[in-house]
């Protein structure tokens, strides 16, 4: 068999021992593996090489990936869906193994339920917000990543006796928030889940102030929703029509508000795209090799329409449309914990 493998979407760490194991599990049942180059991009240009044991032996332990990525949706326009069609076909490929979020794999849930092509997913987003799957692996190097700077944000905080803003990526979900507020001893944590309600965030923090503590850390997901936001302000948006967030400044409007109405000197910082960079975590290694694992092994089994996902301990087949359906937010339980950590 001939199969193609593509990372599309944003980058995150795990991605390189995700297409290493796609290929060496390949390679165990002797399929000829292709990389194709920067997502559906590379499908609708037509550019794609072979990837063989050496072009993947050492990119274990690599940030970022390989192949390149990029958030094109060729269910944008008719040519370029026309054009995956086709160079699929004259490339020859007897299946393709998407390596995505929500929006990668929802191109290969539609490539599948409606042109029959015959494509597996490999579910990756550090926002962890990907349906019928408990981890998604870039997650923990992000989170990881968040707790280290909310950690040295301690420091100067305590230091200078500051309130200290942490924003963290997190646009629909916030689990990246959720897990480094949680881990950090954040007193406040802002999601894109609950309504913010900045009269209350700034009492926590006076209450918090009150008992005696000289400093304060606020961890908030670039998805809050802030009460000064236009309605009707123009919105500029990607290839799926996801709202770009670069310019919200959530972490700078927290702080500001909080300054004003509470008196206590309030800085703020952003991680933003640093979470995705660097090597992966052990986990995110572990995670990655063995879906990629998975996938060539739905490949080899023709059970295409599937999403290697991890469940418990194990990585199983999942129906990959009914995965990319709806996200995966975070619940009330977590909402409830996030209010009991903070005193």
């Amino acid at each position: 068999m001939k199969v193609g493998i593509l990372t599309g979407g944003g980058d995150c760490p795990g991605l390189n021992p995700a297409i290493r194991g796609v290929v060496y599990r390949g390679l165990d049942f002797g399929f000829e593996m292709v990389g194709i180059q920067e997502g559906w991009r590379g499908l609708v240009k037509g550019n794609y090489e072979p990837l063989g044991l050496s072009d993947v032996e050492e990119i274990i332990y690599q940030g970022g990936t390989m192949l390149g990525s990029s958030r094109t949706n060729p269910f944008k326009n008719d040519d370029d869906l026309n054009a995956v069609l086709a160079n699929i076909k004259s490339a020859g490929f007897d299946a393709i193994v998407a390596c995505g979020g929500e929006d990668t794999l929802g191109v290969a849930a539609k490539l599948y339920s409606k042109h029959g092509v015959p494509t597996v997913g490999v579910p990756k987003t550090m926002d962890n917000d990907l349906n019928n799957t408990d981890f998604t692996f870039g997650f923990d190097t992000a989170a990881g990543v968040g707790m280290e700077a909310l950690d040295r944000l301690r420091d100067t905080a305590r230091s200078h006796r500051r309130v200290m803003v942490l924003e963290v990526m997190g646009r629909h979900a916030g689990w990246v928030a959720a897990y480094v507020g949680l881990a950090g001893g954040a007193d406040f944590v802002t999601l894109p889940e609950e309504t913010l309600d900045v009269d209350a965030m700034c009492a926590h923090l006076m209450a918090v102030k009150a008992r005696g503590k000289k400093y304060a850390l606020v961890v908030a997901s670039e998805g809050t929703i802030l009460p000064a936001l236009d309605p009707n302000a123009e919105k500029v948006v990607d290839a799926f029509g996801h709202v770009q967030l670069g310019d919200r400044n959530v972490g700078e409007y927290l702080a500001d508000a909080i300054q004003e109405k509470t008196g206590w000197e309030t800085r703020s910082a952003v991680v933003g795209h640093v979470h995705r960079g660097g090597s992966p975590t052990l986990f995110d290694r572990v995670l990655g090799m063995r879906v990629g694992v998975k996938a060539a092994e739905l490949v080899q089994s023709g059970d295409f329409g599937k999403m290697a996902a991890l469940r418990g301990t194990d990585v199983i087949g999942v129906d990959i449309v009914e995965a990319t359906a709806t996200l995966k937010v975070v619940p009330p339980a977590w909402l409830e914990l996030l209010k009991t950590a903070r005193k």
